[in-house]
């Protein structure tokens, strides 16, 4: 097989070389080789062109050349030459020979020396020399070193700030070109700028602390300040010094208002707690001045301006009056920027749930037996039922006066003989039975700043009575004094009291919320107690909570049962004839408290429009509710009381002369959608329309 390719190369090679000896013009060649070996493509190149090839013995490969084109000879000379250059070979004239060469020795045989035009093109090993005018040559070696190839060459010699390129035309053809972008002519003319207004030397370090990045990426440009004539010396680079002249000429603006005194006008912040704080810290900045000077040297003048700087704050107007040189006044002002600015507000609504379920039931039998004229007992079995007994409902037969309200309750029935002869007796059956059920919904909610505490409080003060006194009575002469009894009482306060203060994360995606929740009421007065008895459920925490979320703070679920019996010792346990000789009472309590919460944050004034027109909306809707036309009015021509249509919005103030920093991370962005309210509440309507209220909808989040 390898036989019959060479010879097909072989004949191919006589062929091209007969049309090229006769007299007619030269064809064009269509080369295709596949696993051929180079040294036969070489004599197909040899055949064509006419040069004749010296081949190294270290020249082996297996070539796959495919072409759908002609190509004249010259052409497929320069084909056979990237062929060589894939491989890892050069072609290196010399003389009417070219020697064929592994490329690991390109540098060490002669080359096409100094060409007057290197080929875009063209594979050939050539070398140049390019002068080098406006950079340093030897600058430009570690730039170039990547771009030329392991047998390539690239020096420079300073001396003459040249370069010595050794490589494929086309690669130093592309390196001619690239030097060529990096060598041009720099302006280091110095240019003056004279400042007017600013001082030359803080001009110059504010440029130095902006530009100390780009300086140590090598870009050339310097700045340096004239004390003297007050003017800022630039060189480098013509874009970098225009950049410069703009940043320069921004810094050199004259103050809004002349002199070191300025009125700083205040919008959210307060005036009269800033200003002792800015006076703590401009004495903290002249003392660390003073500390970093030279010991025992005297102070400057801008030294001593600085000592005397002055803050105070007029609380009429919500300004601050600040007297300081220009360093401190920067300094000062950019605080204020910081601090003077719009906190977002927190709305926050709590539920406290409450199902309260007390059962009770007392069932019992009470009897007594005398004899004929006695009204003391020959025997009886007597325990009080409900707080009153069979002995309380003889008194009340006898007197109705002395019915007591227990004897009242209930169920008694009774049966009994009561004559002056014979055996008298009396028995009585009494049931009692109570349910009491609570439901207590009580939905809390204030609006609060951020790191500001908030207290809501729906109570009633009760009085309490925490002692008394009643001194005895003396004579004295024979007179009687008088007594002067006296009490002392405490008033409380019962109902239902929120305290909440927030703190919006960093990020402005959550809070932390320090919580207090208290809700007591009147309970019912057990017996034995002496005075009023309250319910109170109190919850003291701190949780953090994402912004709408809703968080479940504290419970108490309680299921209580108890059962008890007054009985006769073994007469009580005989079935059936036993219940005539007991007493039974049974207490189920079961009580079930929840408190939720669930913060909101108002970032803008559209957000706290919106909550508001919804509690505005709902409170008109029950009061619609209420003032429903009755068929037999009570008080024809009397209406009651009813909120109007909310006010517009105000217009927005203007923006304040200074410009206002961005407020901080988490706070300006964008407001999110408004969450469903934790309460059931009708959607909020526009305020000028006439149309009532959507019905309201289930409440997300709720549990």
């Amino acid at each position: 097989m390898t036989g019959l390719r060479s010879f097909a190369v072989s004949a191919l090679a006589v062929l091209m070389a007969a049309g090229l000896a006769s007299a007619q013009p030269p064809q064009r060649i269509t080369p295709n080789f596949k696993d051929a070996d180079i040294t036969q493509v070489a004599e197909a190149v040899a055949a064509a062109t006419g040069k004749n090839f010296i081949i190294d013995p270290r020249v082996r490969a297996q070539v796959t050349m495919l072409s759908s084109t002609a190509m004249t000879p010259p052409a497929f000379y320069e084909a056979f030459l990237s062929i060589l250059q894939v491989y890892g070979f050069i072609a290196v004239p010399a003389g009417d020979v070219v020697k064929i060469l592994p490329d690991a020795n390109a540098r060490q045989f002669p080359a096409v020396d100094l060409p007057d035009r290197v080929s875009a093109t063209s594979d050939e090993m050539v070398t140049q020399v390019l002068d080098v005018h406006n950079v340093s040559a030897a600058q430009l070696v570690p730039m170039l070193r990547p771009m030329i190839a392991q047998y390539g060459h690239l020096a420079a010699y300073p001396a003459s700030n040249i370069l010595i390129i050794s490589d494929h035309a086309s690669n130093v053809n592309r390196m001619m070109r690239i030097i060529q972008r990096i060598d041009q002519v720099m302006n280091q003319d110095v240019e003056i700028v004279p400042l007017q207004n600013a001082s030359a030397a803080e001009v110059v370090r504010v440029v130095n602390s902006v530009y100390q990045g780009a300086a140590a990426e090598g870009a050339m440009v310097k700045v340096v300040a004239d004390d003297r004539s007050n003017s800022v010396l630039l060189s480098g680079e013509q874009s970098q010094r225009l950049r410069l002249r703009a940043l320069i000429a921004h810094l050199d603006t004259p103050l809004e208002s002349g002199g070191d005194t300025r009125v700083r006008y205040l919008h959210y912040a307060n005036a009269e707690k800033m200003a002792p704080k800015l006076k703590e810290q401009i004495t903290g900045i002249t003392q660390a001045a003073a500390g970093a000077g030279a010991p025992g040297a005297q102070a400057s003048p801008l030294a001593q301006a600085e000592k005397n700087a002055m803050v105070w704050a007029d609380p009429t107007n919500n300004a601050l009056v600040i007297t300081a040189p220009p360093k401190i006044m920067h300094a000062v002002m950019d605080i204020i920027d910081k601090l003077d600015i719009r906190r977002p507000q927190v709305l926050v609504e709590a539920i406290i749930a409450e199902v309260d379920v007390d059962k009770n039931a007392e069932l019992g039998v009470n009897w007594a037996a005398f004899s004929k004229g006695s009204n003391v007992p020959a025997g009886a079995f007597v325990s009080p039922v409900g707080g009153t007994s069979i002995v309380d409902l003889a008194a009340a037969i006898q007197n109705p006066a002395n019915a007591s309200s227990a004897l009242l309750q209930g169920t008694t029935i009774g049966i009994g003989r009561i004559a002056g002869t014979g055996v008298n007796f009396a028995a009585t059956l009494r049931a009692l039975r109570g349910d009491t059920n609570t439901n207590v919904l009580s939905t809390p909610s204030a609006v609060t700043m951020d790191n500001q505490e908030a207290e809501l409080k729906v109570a009633q003060e009760v009085p309490f009575i925490t002692g008394q006194f009643t001194n005895t009575a003396a004579s004295t002469g024979g007179v009687t004094g008088g007594i002067n009894p006296f009490q002392t009482i405490q008033r409380q306060e019962v109902g239902t009291i929120l305290k909440v203060t927030p703190t919006i994360s960093a990020e402005g995606t959550s809070l932390m919320l320090k919580i207090s929740i208290e809700s007591s009421s009147i309970g019912q007065k057990p017996a034995g107690a002496v005075d009023l008895v309250t319910n109170k459920r109190t919850i003291t925490t701190t949780v953090l909570i994402e912004d709408g979320g809703v968080v479940v703070l504290g419970g108490l679920i309680e299921d209580n049962s108890v059962k008890g019996e007054q009985r006769v010792p073994y007469l009580g346990n005989i079935p059936l004839l036993g219940l005539l000789f007991k007493t039974r009472n049974a207490t189920s309590t079961k009580n079930n408290l929840i408190m939720f919460i669930r913060p909101q944050i108002l970032r803008d004034a559209a957000q706290a429009a919106y909550e508001t027109d919804l509690k505005y909306n709902y409170m008109q809707d029950q009061q619609k509710s209420l003032n429903r036309r009755e068929a037999l009015p009570l008080l024809p021509g009397v209406s009651r009381g009813k909120l109007d249509a909310p006010p517009p919005p105000p217009p927005p103030p203007p923006p304040p002369a200074p410009e206002k920093p961005a407020p901080p991370s988490g706070s300006a962005t964008p407001s999110p959608s408004a969450p469903a309210p934790l309460v059931q509440e009708p959607a909020a309507t526009p305020p000028d329309s006439g149309a009532p209220a959507a019905p309201p909808t289930a409440p997300q989040g709720k549990p």
